[in-house]
């Protein structure tokens, strides 16, 4: 069904996409190809917008089906109902219209608005008896946030998640001084949640994300440095991903500030500032968790800073996360009389459940092995940057680690399948995927484009699970039109990934469930032709149309076949890509060991 909009709506290249169910390169191959496609209307050069109906109107003359829902007709309506300016002020007022339609906490009068006209209020109405308010407004969030993703930094939901699992009081306060829109405190079931943030836009958004959750809630804009909304206040934990490098953040003003308390931070260190201030608002024997830029751990300025927090015990320990991703440094705030540790964690972390395990271990025992004396790290520098000191520990364990390293790679096997040239006489007649679903031979079911992860108890795969063949990564709660994959089922990325499911799970954005007629067609061989459509597929397109894809029509039993050489392929594939990590590995502990001094070339 096909909803018409105002004739005064834009839309850009990815709402365009999202309604026709393409990529966006798709639509910018259109406006290369196409002489009528619609011209921009607005916007800039690098995110031009166009006029919703000539849209409509273009996409209707060239056959192309699209569906504009209730979410989107509410999305482009805000949207074409202020500029860029005032769009995040909107949105907070669309949420606090939301909010008190719930019946909830208003929010504090004294905070600006963006009036929200009859047509669009009747809209967000509409939108929440459909999905709830919370997931109305996250929809909402999610479009805002996307459309300024250059100017907003949102944290990673894997590291949001490992944040909050190690700090998380049970039924405690948890304080954000640089929350954004509340993504920090909106994980792990927070029941009382503080946060500030120098954009009044986004606090307002942060703080009706979490009283329409029911969260005891309070959100105050303004610089948390320069003007603590919170003096005084200690929360049970902190946690915070705080902006990095701001060079301009009130060194002059402030010298004299009371949450120094660890040393006066350096002009160009106001990361060491953020780090005091998290430690000032937290209770004796709370955690903080808080995101550092990796030269904070080694910059000569700060290390009086570094080792006073040593030498109290607040510093736990310092984790390089993965993908080059920033340090995470999980603090304690001592107690009165309490005896500091003599360990320190400096760990360059493989994966994230390797940082989760490494620090939660730190924590229950601060002594632990594997952590690094302190003594040795109160020299000159103070350098805490965890590549520095990985494997400064015993060398026995580093040979370990090598040994075992290298007889994983060792044991990897790579089976080639035994292939041969086939036969030309008797060729099977070809036919398409999407043939044979017209046939009745197959389904297909799409997976939504957007899911709410982080939250729920459902399993859930993902397309970078499906590319490299692991386990459901994800979580997420029941949602209408979910798919569930089972056993047996065909899962396919638009990608071209494409595998045979091992365990039940619902399906995560741009992956589509393929179940098969088991005694017409095999699933291991349906998905080798799904994977091999990407070979096939035109280049620069990054998306693959499955339907197209070609396969002979065998008998079953010969399907059979080709798909255990296809299954086997996948498999070599699979043992190929852990090489490659293990050899990584291998690598860097050769290199380590042998200038640190714990290996040496054997006589």
């Amino acid at each position: 069904m096909v909803m018409a909009m105002s004739h005064d709506t834009t839309v850009n290249a990815g709402d365009i996409a999202r309604l026709v169910h393409v990529g966006k390169a798709a639509v910018s191959n259109w406006r290369r190809r196409h002489e009528d496609f619609p011209r921009p209307i607005g916007g800039t050069a690098s995110s031009p917008r166009f006029s919703l109906r000539e849209v409509e109107d273009w996409l209707r003359r060239n056959g192309k089906s699209f569906e504009v829902s209730l979410a989107d007709r509410v999305w482009q309506r805000l949207r074409a109902s202020t500029d860029d300016l005032r769009l995040g002020r909107l949105v907070g007022s669309a949420g606090a219209l939301l909010l008190s339609r719930q019946g909830g906490r208003s929010l504090p009068e004294d905070q600006p608005t963006e009036p929200i006209g009859t047509e669009l209020g009747d809209l967000l109405t509409a939108l929440a008896a459909e999905r709830g308010a919370v997931e109305a407004f996250e929809f909402l969030c999610r479009r805002y946030l996307d459309e300024h993703s250059r100017r907003l930094s949102v944290t990673p939901v894997e590291v949001t998640n490992l944040l909050t699992r190690l700090v998380r009081p049970p039924g405690g306060a948890v304080f954000d001084p640089a929350c954004g829109a509340g993504t920090l405190l909106l994980t792990g079931g927070v029941r009382q949640a503080l946060g500030q943030d120098s954009d009044p836009d986004l606090a307002r958004i942060a703080a009706v994300r979490l009283l329409l959750r029911g969260v005891d809630a309070t959100v105050l804009a303004g610089d948390s440095l320069r003007q603590d909304a919170f003096p005084g206040t200690r929360a049970d934990a902190v946690v915070c991903d705080p902006p990095f490098n701001e060079r301009a953040w009130g060194h002059p003003e402030l010298a004299g500030d009371l949450r120094w308390e660890y040393g006066l931070p350096p002009r160009g260190e106001p990361e060491l500032a953020w780090v005091q201030h998290c430690l000032a608002h937290v209770r004796p024997g709370g955690l903080v968790a808080i995101l550092m830029p990796g030269a904070a751990a080694g910059r000569r300025p700060g290390k009086r800073i570094r080792g006073n927090l040593l030498r109290a015990g607040a510093l736990r320990a310092v984790v390089t996360l993965p993908d080059s991703g920033p340090d995470l440094w999980l603090l304690r705030r001592p107690e009165p009389g309490e005896r500091p540790p003599s360990r320190v964690l400096l760990l360059v972390a493989e994966d994230l459940a390797e940082a989760s395990t490494a620090c939660l271990r730190q924590l229950h025992d601060p002594e632990a092995d594997r952590a690094v004396p302190i003594l040795e790290l109160l020299d000159d520098e103070v350098d805490l940057s965890p590549a520095r000191h990985q494997l400064r520990h015993d060398a026995n364990a580093v040979l370990d680690e090598f040994t075992e390293v290298a007889a994983q790679l060792s044991a990897l096997a790579l089976e080639v399948p035994d292939l041969t040239r086939r036969n030309g006489s008797g060729d099977a007649p070809f036919t398409t995927v999407g043939e044979l679903a017209r046939e009745g031979m197959l389904t297909v079911q799409h997976a939504p484009a957007r899911t709410i992860t982080g939250e729920g108890d459902l399993p859930m795969l993902t397309a970078e699970d499906l590319q490299v063949g692991c386990p459901p990564s994800a979580r997420a709660a029941a949602e209408p039109g979910q798919v569930t994959v089972e056993p047996g089922d065909v899962v396919a990325s638009t990608s071209g990934a494409a595998r045979v499911a091992g365990t039940v799970a619902v399906l995560g954005p741009h992956l589509a469930r393929y179940r098969v007629e088991a005694d017409l067609l095999d699933p291991e061989f349906l998905a080798g032709i799904l994977r091999s459509a990407a070979q096939w597929a035109p280049r620069g397109s990054g998306r693959v149309d499955p339907r197209r894809a070609r396969l002979p029509r065998l008998p079953l039993d010969q399907q059979r076949r080709y798909g255990s050489a296809f299954r086997q392929l996948t498999r070599m594939e699979d043992a190929a890509r852990q090489a490659s990590t293990l050899a990584g590995s291998l690598v860097r502990l050769g290199f380590g060991g042998l200038a640190g001094g714990q290996l040496a070339p054997r006589d």
